[in-house]
């Protein structure tokens, strides 16, 4: 796929233009930034995140390198991954990043207004060789949910060039103004647009450490596969909607606490500020529930796929019954197995 990637445009000759920022915005539906946010503040976090991915990592080497043990191969949808996940999410330094001033600077020009940081930060750490667990083409939308206008602002923490698997974007995307179709995927949150659905080409860059892409909930996007021997790929997914919007009840608790009952009070404990905790509480934004019905009808298609052998689905039958072995959802991951 590769060689059919166009660069993505650099808004950095706009950061003090809100309107054109907003513009830009309207029309390719994001904002990509050269050294948005400070390298050195990234290195050090970089660095911290590594540290505690040790048990994913080749013994001897440099955490900071990134050098992963293939064996250890997991992602978010297994049993296993939380247990290094959320230590990495345990940092304060990982989830101050998200409020550093020249982040909240510019989504406040690109929002027209104060906005709210979301309590539930996203790190994605990604394995080489995994390739079927990339994360597939998909809108936001459907997995954080709240209003259209809620915006990612994705960083990589270290560079990653193209091989290493940053993020594509399909620009003008947006436009559609609705929820696209979504349908059973492997990879990571699990559901996906299909390709004759989407027409254009595909933007992204080399990034370098620093460099922040910017767009909303309804932006179609993709990872690219990492396909290095060995690195693994480390990032930031972090979001934002205007002070007072609607936001998703799931949004203000932390990233994939359903499969370990990961705390705010374990995540703090080890802070040294306290100015950072609870934040979301003193701030005032209604609420509404988690829509289910994206991931019921993906878990439903991937059940119909099961029952013919297909091989993806049977590796997400499996993780299912494995999560919880008594959930209905176990039971029918079982019986489905049962009909291939």
């Amino acid at each position: 796929m590769t060689e059919q990637i166009e660069e993505l445009r650099v808004s950095n000759d706009a950061m003090g233009d809100a309107e054109e920022l907003r513009r830009r915005v309207h029309e390719e539906g994001y904002l990509f930034f050269r050294k948005l946010q400070n390298p050195d503040k990234l290195w050090d976090l970089r660095r911290q995140m590594l540290n505690r991915m040790r048990p994913w990592l080749v013994a001897g080497t440099d955490p900071i390198d990134g050098i992963a043990d293939i064996s250890m191969q997991c992602t978010e949808g297994d049993l296993e991954y939380p247990d290094v996940y959320h230590e990495v999410y345990k940092l304060e330094a990982f989830h101050r990043i998200a409020h550093e001033p020249e982040v909240i600077d510019i989504m406040e020009k690109v929002i027209g207004g104060p906005v709210f940081p979301h309590p539930h930060k996203v790190a994605r750490l990604w394995f080489p060789k995994h390739t079927a667990h990339t994360t597939p083409i998909h809108q936001d939308f459907v997995h954080f949910q709240g209003n259209f206008n809620t915006y990612t602002c994705w960083a990589p923490v270290g560079d990653c060039p193209i091989e290493l698997g940053g993020l594509a974007v399909l620009p003008g995307s947006h436009k559609v103004n609705a929820v696209m179709d979504h349908h059973f995927s492997l990879g990571a949150g699990s559901l996906c647009i299909h390709t004759d659905e989407l027409s254009g080409e595909w933007h992204s860059t080399d990034y370098e450490i620093g460099d922040t892409l910017i767009f909303p909930a309804l932006m179609v996007h993709q990872a690219l596969p990492n396909l290095t021997e060995d690195r693994l790929r480390v990032s930031l997914d972090n979001r934002y909607q205007k002070l007072g919007d609607t936001l998703s009840e799931h949004m203000l608790e932390p990233h994939l606490n359903i499969f370990s009952n990961l705390t705010w009070e374990a995540v703090y404990r080890d802070w040294e500020n306290d100015d950072l905790k609870y934040y979301w509480k003193k701030l005032d934004n209604p609420t509404i529930p988690r829509d289910l019905n994206y991931s019921e009808k993906g878990f439903a298609e991937a059940l119909e796929l099961a029952k013919t052998g297909d091989e993806r689905t049977r590796i997400a039958m499996n993780r299912a019954m494995r999560r919880d072995p008594n959930s209905p959802q176990a039971k029918a991951a079982r019986e489905a197995l049962a009909l291939a």
